[in-house]
């Protein structure tokens, strides 16, 4: 149901392998206090990432996070009460969805998701007081092609990076039809729970019994701080018109059909309950696809149709059609993927991409959509392009980034010694003998 979005690093109570420690404050910037606890923990943490990782570089991190903090009230940057609410429902969504269900996420921790919430509030603000500061300060760096020229120029030959194995794809996607008669017997299904509901029944035990949602059935059909951006846009409009308490008419979206029963309107938060039914796709409506979909790689093989126009004709892939089914990768916003993006999209694909050649189309090749739905597609290699060094005709783009990081890293380095000069500053040298990468005054 929700759209997908990046999950942020939620809090240091969510760190499962924290160890008990004696704590102690071994940094302060201005007024606000690092604890041991905190580089302990986020030294682990990151330690499972990079094995390079120092506790001085996750020192100085912290540090960075409260320097940021301190110039954030001098400079009125705030968040407000909805924004917090918001981030802690969605990150709350994630790890309870990874957990199951938010029973098994409260047993693990010991206490109501209520309490949970109240505990990570203060944390949780200061995060996004902290990237609202951060991006204040780099939010409008822009690198013109001589500053990535020159970037490229600085690093010698032997050092620049190896950039692996990468193929260039493009895709048609046939999804099997849901019959009529699916989606009439999904919607009177849907609508005898409605009645059932206005006559008193329990909406909760409904959804808890019926609901094909897995992301709410098992907590009786509820989503709490629900913002808008969140849901899909039928399942919005619905919901932000509802009064408290009104149960909404039985509504269609991408997912199949729906009623909303309104909880709570929190500004521009809702909780709500919701039951939705999917119309099943039967074995015959895959077989009908399997069959276009065969008739479609057949008509490319024999050059009666180009896979371009195939997609414009054929293709059920929304994100690809009006590109000539050209996958991007979401993790570059490039149409380059590694072995490694493959197989996070499909593992199964990366044994379909080692045996193609440029320019060869696969038969239809079955697979479950994100939304786990069946579905058939061709595929086409575009072009594969073999590990090498980086070189400015190949691989610009992610120069580019690499030389936008690199000038966002010094402007940060040089606002570190501009406002800690300003600040106090001081670490307990004791446990501490670091060699920062930015510039501190410090006040030991």
């Amino acid at each position: 149901m929700r759209k997908a979005w990046f999950v942020l690093f939620f809090v240091s109570g969510l760190c499962i392998n924290a160890q008990v420690l004696v704590d102690k404050v071994v940094a302060m910037v201005g007024k606000h206090p690092i604890l041991l606890s905190q580089v302990e923990i986020g030294y682990r943490e990151k330690l499972a990432e990079d094995s390079s990782i120092s506790k001085c570089s996750v020192l100085e991190e912290l540090m960075f996070q409260k320097l940021l903090l301190m110039q954030a009230e001098k400079d009125s940057v705030t968040v407000t009460d909805n924004e917090v609410d918001a981030e802690i429902g969605r990150r709350l969504a994630y790890y309870i969805n990874m957990f199951g269900s938010q029973e098994k996420f409260e047993e693990f921790y010991g206490k109501k998701v209520n309490v949970f919430k109240d505990e990570v509030r203060p944390e949780v603000k200061d995060q996004l007081i902290i990237q609202k500061m951060q991006q204040k300060i780099v939010g409008d760096i822009k690198i013109s092609p001589s500053e990535v020229q020159l970037f490229y120029n600085s690093i010698p030959q032997d050092s620049l990076p190896l950039i692996p194995m990468e193929y260039e794809w493009s895709q048609i996607v046939i999804q099997p039809k849901v019959s009529l008669e699916a989606k009439m017997l999904a919607r009177e299904q849907i609508e005898s729970y409605r009645k059932r509901v206005l006559n008193g029944e329990s909406m909760s035990v409904l959804a808890a019994l019926y609901s094909e949602d897995p992301g709410s059935a098992k907590n009786g059909g509820r989503y709490d701080n629900v913002a808008r951006g969140m849901m899909v846009p039928e399942f919005e409009s619905v919901a932000f018109k509802l009064k408290p308490g009104e149960v909404s008419e039985v509504f269609e979206s991408p997912y199949g059909f729906h009623f909303i029963q309104l909880i709570a309107r929190k500004g521009e938060l809702v909780d709500l309950r919701h039951i939705l039914i999917i119309p099943k796709i039967q074995n015959i409506d895959v077989y009908k696809a399997k069959q276009k979909a065969d008739s479609i790689y057949n008509a490319i093989e024999n050059g009666s149709l180009s896979f371009e126009k195939a997609v414009q004709l054929y293709s059920d892939d929304k994100d690809t059609k009006q590109n000539n089914g050209v996958m991007v990768n979401p993790n570059t916003s490039s149409v380059k993927w590694g072995i490694e993006d493959i197989s996070h999209l499909d593992q199964n694909l990366v044994v379909v991409f080692e045996k193609m050649k440029s320019g060869e189309i696969t038969r239809p090749i079955q697979y479950m959509t994100p939304d786990n739905k069946p579905a058939f597609r061709i595929i086409k290699l575009n072009n594969v392009t073999l590990p090498h060094r980086a070189n400015m005709k190949d691989d610009y783009q992610k120069l580019a980034q690499l030389a936008q990081l690199d000038k966002q890293k010094k402007l940060i380095k040089k606002w570190i010694a501009q406002k800690s000069a300003m600040t106090y500053i001081k670490i307990d040298n004791e446990l501490y003998h670091c060699n920062f990468s930015a510039y501190w005054k410090l006040n030991n």
